[in-house]
């Protein structure tokens, strides 16, 4: 017994070392940073210069809200039409969800720039055609819908795994009790695929109130989300410290929203029939 106990310690240690370094130690650093002023002094004036960002803040929130949602609504009706199809349908559907993701998102945030771009294909073809020209690289709209594009597959993954896991014999027993389509959808295979819900929210909002590049690109430069500021701030030796009070802010904000989802997730394991 002790033997095993060692061995589990042993085989444990890579990850213990890769969780101190590298996950661990960035959160003290940005801690550190965010109370220091530029002389290594303990200081909130960091803290407080947070209030000249809070439109950032908003918008950034407002944004992976609205992203987060409509993946979610376009997500889980496209994860349980996979689930119910057959064996060799689910497989071309996975490998057509997951082609995109074999390319970088770099490379897919200019693929959508030159579709939707001013001068861009969908545009010229509306030029063409006698329409007027697409102006939509630059708003809030482009910059949302390219998170959506970037990160559905994020939400539509565990959502899938959690519906083909799902034991028929729960979905029987409605059906004998009387519920319909709806009625099974909603009170017995929403509530027992929650922790899929669950982590695909994660996996999406997470990344849509941290990211910077699509905002960039998509943005045309006239949106400042949260990761354009860290970004920004971290460039600039003046003001590193200013841009590690702003991360851990946003540090703050994803644990405030894993906790939040995952009290939902608890909440939501009865089944009403």
């Amino acid at each position: 017994m002790k033997k095993k106990f060692s061995f589990e310690r042993l085989a444990a240690s890579p990850y213990v070392v890769w969780s101190l370094l590298f996950i661990i130690a960035p959160l003290l650093f940005v801690a550190y940073f965010a109370f220091t002023d530029s002389d290594g002094g303990f200081s909130f004036q960091n803290i407080a210069s947070l209030g000249a960002y809070s439109k950032t803040f908003v918008m950034s929130l407002g944004f992976s809200l609205i992203a987060t949602t409509v993946c979610f609504l376009i997500g889980y009706p496209l994860a349980y039409c996979m689930a119910r199809t057959s064996e060799r349908t689910r497989s071309v559907l996975m490998i057509l969800l997951m082609l995109p993701m074999w390319i970088s998102l770099l490379i897919r945030t200019y693929s959508l720039m030159a579709l939707l771009d001013n001068g861009g294909l969908i545009s010229s073809f509306l030029v063409d055609h006698g329409f007027e020209k697409l102006n939509f690289i630059g708003t809030e709209a482009a910059v949302i819908l390219g998170m959506i594009y970037d990160f559905l597959p994020y939400m539509v993954m565990p959502i899938y795994t959690s519906m083909t896991k799902l034991d028929n014999r729960y979905l029987e027993a409605a059906a004998d009790l009387g519920c319909n389509g709806p009625k099974t959808l909603f009170r017995v295979i929403f509530p027992l695929t929650m922790p899929g819900v669950v982590s695909g929210i994660t996996m999406v909002f997470v990344p849509s109130i941290s990211t910077f590049y699509i905002s960039q690109k998509l943005g045309g430069g006239c949106f400042d989300l949260i990761g354009d500021t860290i970004e920004r701030q971290f460039q600039n030796a003046v003001t590193y410290h200013t841009g590690a009070a702003v991360s851990l802010v946003m540090m703050i904000l994803i644990l405030l929203s894993l906790a939040i989802m995952n009290k939902f997730s608890d909440s939501g394991e009865d089944i009403i029939v």
